[in-house]
């Protein structure tokens, strides 16, 4: 394997591993995201002349921990963190020595991106880029909104920790409920951009659907008690029992309701349906229970041969209630379509503000599904043409091709 492949390969493996644990001790994310990357391009210099070292994770930490004890000695304005960055040294260098697991500290991370002095709005986005590795315009298009005016929230958001020093330890008891909707949130968004590029080769994305899916059995050994822990965890196992069904075997794009039921994989939806039961055991309704009861009766078709579109609906308006957005707005207007009719479907569709659907895929997707139903032609085409430039799954693009070329 090339030099610069298996660097590459790290890079989207370990990225959020490597910052959350210098990170913990080091509470200056800009200066630790900037020596991570000096580590990179020190590896670039010295593995194609001394060899991939057996831990290329642990060697970038040591490479990265060094530049930062170097910066420190420079500045002389962060001495006091010298002892446990040299205490960092010396347990990375033990690592390379022996076949201990690198260390994942980044639940730990992603409860203090969660901190109560942080904006909420922006503790998601937080995650998503420094636990996470995801690019700030990928996070700027799940959040609707401008890359630079995302990459400014965040530059602010970092300097914020670094002028309060905030503490990266995990919260109270007390503490987990408040901060917890935002680091399930993450996971989810997580799951949702690996999920979206699963079929896309070269997306450097693709791996974190697998991600998301162990960093949520982390929370659940953490907060073993709380139910949308459990409903998070199925409606991730749900859609990767279907991740086989979404394409044929020519690389085609097959939606949900057309998907051969046989391709799933039972053994994960039964995983799934174990920990949407549990969820159910709190009393405690929300949202990710919600979006795994949706999922769980789409999973039935395997054992009914059909779906129940108005226990669907149903579930989404429950949805809408208690956490609405556009994503559910969207989801709810395409249930009530397929229960009773195109129309008022459609309705609800329409009365989604113009301002909030001009960039969002599945907005115009589903409206030139709607529009074809009901024989508008010109509408149709013009909302898949839409859809089909806001897809970035060539699947997908050639699917709605197909649908607005048969129109």
């Amino acid at each position: 394997m090339a030099i610069h492949q298996v660097i590459e390969e790290t890079a989207r493996a370990a990225y959020g591993r490597l910052l959350s644990y210098l990170a913990v001790n080091w509470r200056d994310l800009q200066a630790v995201e900037d020596a991570i990357g000096d580590a990179f391009l020190a590896a670039l210099e010295s593995w194609p002349k001394a060899g991939i070292p057996d831990k290329p994770e642990a060697w970038l930490a040591t490479a990265a921990r060094r530049r930062l004890i170097d910066q420190a000695r420079r500045t002389r304005i962060s001495e006091h963190a010298l002892p446990t960055l040299l205490a960092i040294s010396e347990e990375a260098q033990r690592r390379t020595a022996s076949n201990d697991a690198f260390p994942d500290e980044r639940l730990r991370m992603m409860f203090l991106c969660a901190h109560p002095a942080i904006e909420p709005a922006m503790r998601t986005p937080l995650m998503l880029q420094t636990v996470l590795g995801i690019d700030a315009a990928r996070i700027a298009s799940a959040f609707i909104v401008k890359p630079s005016t995302m990459g400014q929230r965040l530059t602010r958001v970092k300097a914020k920790i670094r002028a309060e020093r905030l503490t990266f330890e995990l919260p109270d008891a007390e503490e987990i409920p408040e901060r917890l909707d935002s680091v399930l949130e993450a996971v989810y968004a997580a799951y949702g951009s690996g999920w979206d590029e699963a079929g896309m080769a070269d997306s450097p994305r693709r791996g974190l659907a697998e991600e998301a899916i162990y960093l949520g059995k982390l929370l659940l050994q953490f907060a073993p008690r709380e139910p949308e822990v459990y409903g998070l965890l199925a409606a991730m196992l749900y859609c990767e029992a279907r991740r086989a069904a979404r394409y044929d075997e020519e690389g085609d794009y097959i939606p949900l309701s057309e998907q051969n039921c046989a391709r799933w994989e039972q053994s994960l939806i039964m995983e799934a349906e174990r920990y949407l039961h549990a969820a159910s055991q709190a009393g405690r309704i929300g949202r990710f229970q919600l979006i795994a009861a949706i999922q769980s009766i789409h999973a039935q078709r395997l054992w009914t041969g059909r779906i129940e579109w108005e226990e669907i609906a149903l579930l989404y308006e429950g949805l809408v209630r208690i956490s609405p957005g556009l994503g559910v707005s969207v989801g709810r207007a395409a249930a009530i379509a397929e229960a009773y009719g195109a129309e008022r479907g459609l309705a609800l569709l329409e009365a989604i503000p113009s301002e909030d659907v001009a960039n969002y895929q599945p907005y115009w997707a589903l409206a030139g599904h709607l529009y074809k139903r009901m024989n508008r032609i010109d509408d149709a085409r013009s909302a898949y043409s839409l859809a089909i430039g806001l897809s970035t799954d060539a699947a997908v693009r050639r699917f709605l091709s197909r649908q607005s070329s048969a129109l």
